[in-house]
C-alpha cells in the first residue's frame, strides 16, 4: 500500500490559503463598505462636499485594486487546479455571474470619476459626467446584491480574524499579520494618493 500526501503549497502555509484569502477579501470588503457608505453621503449634497468626494474616491481606487486582485488571485488558484482551491468548489452560480458585473462597473465608476477629477468634460459626443453617473447606479446595483449575498460569510470571515479563536475554531489565523500589514499598506497608498489629487475638486467648486 503506497501512502500519497498532498505537499502544502507556499500561500497556504505563509498566507493560510484559501481561508487566509476569503479573509483577506472580507477584510477589504468591510473598510470599502464604510468608505463607500461616506462616498453615498457625498452625493447628498455633492455640490457642497465635492472636495471630500473627489478625496474619498481617489482613496477609494486602492483598496479596490486589492479586493479585485485578492479575488482574482483566487479565480486564478481554482482555475488552475490548485487542490486546496479546489476543495472549496466554485462559488454558487449567481456569484460568478455577478462578478464580472461587479468588476465592470466598478471599473467603470474609478475610471470615469478619475476622468472627471482630472477635468474631462466630455468622452467624444457623451458628457463624462453623464458616463460617470450611468456606471454609478449600475455599479449600486451590482454592488448591493453583492453585499447581501456575501454578508453572512462576511461577518463569520471578520469574527475569525479579528477573534482568533472565537469561531472557526478548527482553522488557524496562518498569515494574519501579513494581511492586515497589506491592507493598512494599501490604504496608506491610497491615502496618499488622495492628498496628492484632492487640489482636482477646485475645478469642479468653480464650476
Amino acid at each position: 500500500m503506497t501512502l500519497t500526501t498532498e505537499a502544502p503549497q507556499l500561500d497556504d502555509v505563509d498566507t493560510g490559503g484559501p481561508e487566509g484569502n476569503a479573509r483577506l477579501t472580507a477584510a477589504t470588503g468591510a473598510v470599502l463598505v464604510l468608505l463607500l457608505a461616506v462616498q453615498g453621503w457625498t452625493i447628498l449634497s455633492i455640490t457642497r462636499l465635492v472636495t471630500v468626494h473627489v478625496f474619498v474616491g481617489l482613496l477609494l481606487t486602492a483598496p479596490v485594486c486589492l479586493k479585485l486582485a485578492s479575488t482574482g488571485y483566487r479565480f486564478v488558484r481554482y482555475y488552475t487546479g490548485a487542490p486546496a482551491y479546489r476543495r472549496q468548489g466554485p462559488p454558487p452560480l449567481v456569484k460568478r455571474l455577478l462578478g464580472p458585473v461587479m468588476v465592470g462597473s466598478t471599473l467603470a465608476v474609478l475610471a470615469t470619476g478619475l476622468l472627471l477629477a482630472l477635468g474631462a468634460r466630455q468622452a467624444g459626443p457623451v458628457p463624462v459626467l453623464l458616463l460617470h453617473k450611468v456606471a454609478f447606479l449600475g455599479w449600486v446595483g451590482a454592488t448591493s446584491l453583492h453585499v447581501l449575498l456575501h454578508l453572512p460569510r462576511l461577518a463569520g470571515l471578520l469574527g475569525a480574524e479579528l477573534l482568533p479563536g472565537s469561531g472557526r475554531r478548527s482553522v488557524p489565523a496562518v498569515g494574519r499579520g501579513r494581511r492586515w500589514a497589506l491592507l493598512a499598506l494599501v490604504l496608506a497608498a491610497g491615502t496618499a494618493l488622495a492628498f496628492a489629487g484632492v487640489h482636482l475638486a477646485a475645478a469642479w467648486q468653480r464650476g
